[in-house]
């Protein structure tokens, strides 16, 4: 919310309708195309700018206007902390704003008051598609910033003002692909024929820690014995371009943004040799050495993490061969569903390692962990000659390593008991489990159709071993709860909930 002096609305409509009719054009395909590709370039202008940028539009109303567009700066504190987009202002709030829709005229340091805040200073710029105005362009910056930009040097903020010019112009190719900017990157400003003409202190300090000792004000970048590509690439391309460079024990984020325009008059004035003193390269320079030794050190510990998930899932695998081995020589049909049934826990427990050994997010998805537990069950405990189905209904559910394997523990076990169980006579029949969720809790459901479950049966004191893991795994791992009901159409149905955790 913005104080001002009152304005007398009713007088500045009736004038400002008289000179421009009603209300205004409806803007065309190319005018919104025009105002897409400015709104693309606002962050870089943000960031060198060092102020709030807003894209205005006329809005229905007459001596309306929308913000379509913002970009906060990164290089220093935005002065809007909220969101400004969608807002509708009229002339009363925004006369500027409105001046250059209606009047195509430019507003420059405007000093303006915020509640709550500091004294800001606003320029407001035209924006035209051929000639017609089909929106405004809105550059706020804080008073102490606009002071202490005025003491920078004339070519730095003559190179800021051309930026601005070719951003409000739609002709700033690649801004796209440029990351954000902080109060870290040195900026300097090169001209077509690589001379130096601006180099901020930053970017003097980072060149001097490379043997730079002198001042490069003035000098060939050409002849500098550092990685200048970034620069050749923007002057050829016109576009602009990023790049990682890496300067002895250094490595750089270069940036290039040049100042040139588009089209055949650029190229003629390059391959000619007759550059104009504001064909110009802004370039800016982060040391990112401690955040790139930092994110290798991060994608070793990742790799070895994989590595030791991998070890354990061949090492589970390989004890789950054993017991199979053991399985088929014991003369004791109980003894060998017993190590069937061990068999699978521990496949269940291998399936979470092998997700994690491929994938580098630190959630799984649990869909197909049950469809991989699904297949274990399937081949390893259902009797080939019964025609048990197995049927899986999953929402998108990604839990956290420690809730994963718990929670594919228990639904190995609900499977478990819901052949031995409900198909211990049956023949035929069909599974069914179900896993959904919302922002707070997950549900697992597993339901059969053979067998009901004895009158007053009591999961807690007359539940099998099975059972008894899945009420230690639900309420001590997951901190959830468990009831065994019977089914809907018969046979029972497990329904697990536990809290997600992060």
């Amino acid at each position: 919310m913005l104080i001002r002096p009152r304005v007398d609305e009713d007088r500045a409509t009736k004038t400002l309708v008289g000179l421009h009719g009603h209300s205004a054009a409806p803007l065309t395909e190319e005018d919104e195309a025009v105002l897409g590709r400015i709104a693309r370039c606002l962050p870089i202008l943000a960031d060198l700018a060092r102020g709030d940028v807003l894209l205005f539009k006329p809005a229905d109303e007459p001596l309306t206007a929308g913000v379509i567009a913002e970009a906060k700066p990164h290089t220093v504190p935005p002065i809007y902390p909220e969101s400004l987009v969608g807002r509708i202002v009229r002339h009363s709030e925004e006369p500027s704003v409105i001046r250059a829709i209606t009047r195509g005229s430019t507003s420059s340091r405007i000093h303006r008051l915020l509640v709550q805040g500091h004294p800001t200073v606003q320029d407001v710029y035209p924006v035209k598609s051929g000639t017609q105005v089909i929106g405004a362009l809105a550059i706020e910056i804080g008073l102490v910033e606009s002071e202490r930009q005025k003491r920078k040097s004339a070519v730095f903020r003559r190179a800021i003002d051309r930026l601005r010019s070719i951003v409000i112009a739609g002709q700033l190719e690649g801004s796209e692909n440029l990351s954000r900017l902080s109060e870290h990157d040195g900026p300097m400003v090169v001209n077509a024929e690589g001379q130096i003409v601006y180099i901020s202190s930053v970017a003097e300090q980072l060149y001097r820690k490379i043997g730079y000792t002198h001042s490069l004000l003035h000098h060939d970048i050409g002849s500098l014995r550092t990685d200048e590509g970034v620069f050749f690439k923007a002057l050829e391309s016109g576009a602009c371009v990023e790049q990682v460079v890496q300067e002895g024990p250094y490595t750089w984020l270069k940036r290039a943004i040049p100042l040139m325009g588009q089209g055949t008059d650029r190229l003629w004035r390059l391959v000619m040799g007759r550059a104009e003193p504001r064909d110009q390269v802004i370039l800016t320079i982060h040391d990112v050495t401690e955040e790139s030794q930092k994110e290798r050190e991060l994608r070793i510990k990742s790799a070895m993490i994989k590595e030791i998930h991998h070890r354990v899932k061949n090492n589970l695998q390989t004890i789950a061969s054993l017991l199979r081995l053991q399985a088929r020589r014991t003369g004791s049909p109980e003894v060998s569903a017993m190590l069937q049934e061990t068999i699978n826990r521990i496949l269940s427990i291998a399936v979470i390692h092998e997700f994690l050994a491929h994938q580098d997010a630190t959630k799984i998805e649990m869909q197909e962990v049950t469809q991989r537990i699904i297949s274990e069950v399937s081949r390893g405990i259902v009797d080939p000659e019964k025609r048990i189905r197995f049927l899986l209904d999953s929402d998108s559910v990604h839990l956290p390593t420690q809730q994963a394997t718990s929670c594919a523990l228990v639904i190995n076990e609900l499977l478990h008991n819901a052949v031995e169980h409900g198909f211990a006579s049956a023949n035929e029949g069909s599974v069914h489990v179900r896993l959904s969720a919302d922002d707070d809790r997950v549900v697992v459901e597993v339901a059969d159709d053979g067998e009901a479950l004895p009158p007053g049966f009591d999961p807690r004191s007359a539940g099998s071993l099975g059972l008894h893991i899945v009420q230690t795994l639900v309420h001590e791992d997951l901190k959830g709860t468990f009831a065994l009901v019977d089914g809907e159409g018969g046979g029972a149905k497990a329904i697990v909930s536990f809290p997600r955790t992060e």
